[in-house]
């Protein structure tokens, strides 16, 4: 049966949605079967969980405990290596980028962390005077916006590939956006 534009043009989104699920593979192997998939969900989730439980009083431990000064060891080690692997995410987010590749996402998202991270810790350790201001200007000017760059860019490229496949709903904000495998949840359909 052949599917002329015109027919498709007519057909509704979600008629659209539909055909585009129904033609698309599934890869047979590719994922773990459903059950596992919960249960690793499951248990990341959980993790995940613990890791909060553990931070929230470790942090007000810190917040009480640690001295108002401390004088580093490995200081610039500390720094230098930060630098490189920044260098390298942001090389590697190039590259990715170049080659239209979908390693990009992560690898943006990941520079866009890591130059958040570089602006916190500048600001914070610089002494105050020029070396704050030279701090907070580079935070202002280079460092933040960057890095909304390197994290929304990827986000909207996602959020497009997404509505472009017919795997989501045109509307729908990138925050509630599902991951787009209505095999491994049928009974799941909200937004696809």
């Amino acid at each position: 049966m052949r599917v002329t534009d015109e027919q498709i043009a007519e057909m509704s989104t979600q008629e659209r949605r539909e055909l585009i699920l129904r033609l698309a593979p599934v890869p047979a192997g590719l994922l773990p079967a459903r059950r596992v998939m919960e249960r690793i969900r499951r248990w990341r989730f959980v993790l995940i969980l613990l890791c909060v439980a553990a931070l929230i009083p470790w942090t007000v431990y810190l917040a009480v405990t640690l001295p108002e000064r401390y004088e580093a060891r490995n200081w610039v080690a500390t720094w230098v290596g930060f630098d490189v692997v920044l260098t390298i995410m942001l090389l590697l987010t190039a590259i990715f980028g170049y080659r239209r590749r979908q390693l990009l996402f992560p690898t943006a998202f990941a520079s866009g962390v890591l130059l958040l991270c570089d602006a916190w810790f500048d600001v914070l350790t610089s002494h105050p005077g020029g070396d704050r201001m030279q701090a907070v200007l580079s935070a202002v000017v280079i460092e933040l916006p960057l890095a909304f760059v390197l994290i929304a860019g990827p986000l909207r490229l996602l959020r497009y590939v997404a509505v472009r496949n017919g795997l989501v709903d045109p509307g729908l904000r990138i925050w509630r956006m599902p991951i787009p495998l209505p095999e491994l949840w049928p009974e799941r359909r909200e937004g696809l």
